[in-house]
């Protein structure tokens, strides 16, 4: 009897392991899930919805953060933005790093590719397009009457579509003095 009470309080510890490191294993799969899908409160938006992928990328980045990637193998206009209060009728400047590769627009002329923007404005940074390393994108703007401003990074543009893949690191917006 002393046995088999042995033997089941042994099988009794190896369900308990077991459980244990699927219990484990599952908590990191979810981890990472949400690492790669966590935006910081960063909203999507697609011109074709479900055209283009948004991930946070932990293997391309430029600083110790996961940088914010755009991927579309079809053309489209793809942006995250996050609504920032702003005060009226004052100057910002928005700066972060950028690197793409095979951005390319639809259109021969066009002011697309891998911007800044206000979304639901044509006020935009320079475009960056083709294959570039990490380099720093600038977008001054002035606030006008607004409380509040949608800012977004993009992979597109206001009347053009792209393809390519951008990746957008380290984000930081100063604000200016106040005009009168």
């Amino acid at each position: 009897m002393k046995k088999d009470k042995s033997k089941k309080s042994y099988i009794g510890k190896i369900i308990y392991l077991i459980i244990l490191i699927c219990l484990i294993w599952v908590s990191y799969k979810l981890y990472n899930g949400y690492k790669i899908n966590n935006f910081n409160d960063f909203i999507r938006m697609e011109y074709k919805p479900y055209t283009s992928q948004f991930v946070r990328d932990s293997k391309i980045k430029y600083g110790d953060k996961n940088s914010y990637k755009i991927f579309s193998k079809e053309e489209n206009d793809a942006m995250f933005y996050k609504e920032i209060k702003v005060i009226p009728n004052t100057p910002y400047k928005m700066t972060c790093m950028v690197k793409t590769e095979d951005v390319k627009t639809i259109k021969q002329i066009s002011d697309a590719g891998a911007h800044i923007s206000i979304a639901d404005t044509v006020e935009k940074s320079k475009s960056i397009i083709g294959t570039s390393d990490w380099q720093s994108l600038e977008f001054i703007f002035n606030s006008k009457n607004r409380t509040s401003v949608k800012l977004g990074f993009r992979l597109g543009g206001y009347e053009d579509n792209c393809t390519g893949t951008v990746w957008f690191s380290d984000f930081k917006i100063e604000s200016g003095a106040r005009k009168h």
